[in-house]
């Protein structure tokens, strides 16, 4: 399988989480008051481990192109190059859409907050400097139960990615042919370790099966291994939700098990991924329901970083309009949802068309102006990323 090559039950997957995470923060972001389905769902699910999966996702992509790149390398030199590429392609992905945002949720909490949904100003602007530093699930973990965060708190899990991509690299190189043992031996210790707030912030179990899936990927025993039973019909439809519906369980204070919560979740996701990354429908047949899956997939970093200050607008906009005695969704939660979903829909379409891919484009263009001789004038063509 090339590692360029598109993995469509990969964005599946993606869509799969990013609206798990959604769900998880419509208490208490989008509605302020409790709200009694909502409450009654979540004590027999919890739909937070999305971001786990969004782990497992990231460290199999990365890692099936990243990887075979640097053991192509001969020298120390070509080394460096292709990690500084690497470093460039993941900065222009990733800190433009980032930093924007974190910058919208500033001005919200300055010019859109009479109803104090956006929190106070002094820890927005904490939380901006850890958002842009990459230490924000460092302050995450401080701020549990201690004091208030601001509102972009979901960016805990983007820092803990960054920090990844930073240090894999270095990782390969420090320890070559025994990546896959000190791999083996971080699961290993993060599934029988007491997870403390540090450790929650910082767990990297779900990242690194990934990894070891990609490595997998390129042994002739991962064919050999192939679910093709999951052919069979709704088999793996089945799967998908029996292992979403395990997930979710074990994500609820009902699963009393919780000092092996975090592993036994990031062993799910990456099995999930295992199976998605064969990319044969086994999942999901091909249908209208998977194609917007996909899409949702395809925009799931400006939806995870659009969300929550979306949710926050919207009950700002209901605060003004109950004080102003006018008309307003408020009353039941439905409306509201249609709202909330409807913006988060069109804001993170806006920044995967005028931020995400024009930013991405430039990161392509960067690296290969870099990587040409001296003299040579670059193509204008290329542009995928």
């Amino acid at each position: 399988m090339s590692s360029s090559k598109r993995i469509m039950d990969i964005e599946l997957l993606r869509g799969i989480a990013v609206l798990g995470v959604l769900f998880h923060h419509l208490q208490d972001s989008l509605f302020a008051a409790s709200v009694p389905l909502l409450q009654r769902i979540t004590l027999y699910t919890q739909p937070w481990w999305g971001v786990d999966l969004f782990f497992a996702i990231s460290g199999f992509v990365i890692a099936r192109s990243l990887i075979p790149a640097l053991q192509g390398c001969s020298t120390r030199q070509e080394y460096w190059q292709e990690t500084r590429n690497f470093w460039l392609r993941r900065a222009f992905r990733l800190l433009p859409s980032a930093w924007l945002w974190l910058a919208l949720m500033l001005l919200a909490c300055l010019f859109l907050n009479r109803s104090g949904a956006f929190g106070t100003l002094q820890a927005n602007l904490q939380a901006t400097l850890a958002g842009i530093a990459q230490y924000a699930n460092f302050r995450f973990a401080d701020s549990f139960y201690n004091y208030e965060y601001g509102t972009s708190f979901v960016y805990w899990s983007l820092s803990l990615e960054e920090q990844f991509y930073l240090l894999f690299p270095l990782l390969i190189l420090l320890c070559r042919k025994y990546l896959v043992w000190a791999l083996v031996l971080l699961v290993a210790v993060q599934l029988f370790t007491l997870r403390t707030p540090i450790l929650m912030v910082i767990r990297t179990d779900a990242l690194a099966l990934g990894v070891l899936l990609a490595i997998w990927s390129a042994q002739p025993s991962y064919r050999r291994w192939e679910p093709t039973f999951l052919r069979r019909p709704w088999a793996g439809l089945a799967a998908l939700l029996a292992v979403s519906l395990l997930l979710g369980f074990i994500a609820t204070d009902r699963f009393t098990f919780t000092h092996y919560r975090i592993g036994v979740i990031a062993l799910l996701c990456a099995l999930l991924v295992w199976i998605a990354s064969y990319n044969r429908d086994y999942l999901m047949p091909g249908c209208l329901f998977k194609s917007l899956m996909t899409w949702v997939g395809s925009r799931s970093y400006g939806i995870y970083l659009i969300h929550i200050p979306a949710y926050l607008l919207v009950r700002e906009g209901i605060f003004r309009l109950q004080a102003a005695n006018l008309p307003n969704p408020g009353g039941h939660p439905i409306p509201t949802l249609l709202i909330a979903f409807g913006l988060i829909a069109v804001l993170s379409e806006l920044n995967y068309r005028f931020v995400e891919m024009p930013m991405r484009r430039r990161g392509v263009s960067l690296v290969q102006r870099l990587s040409l001789p001296p003299n040579v004038v670059p193509s204008s063509g290329a542009t995928s990323c």
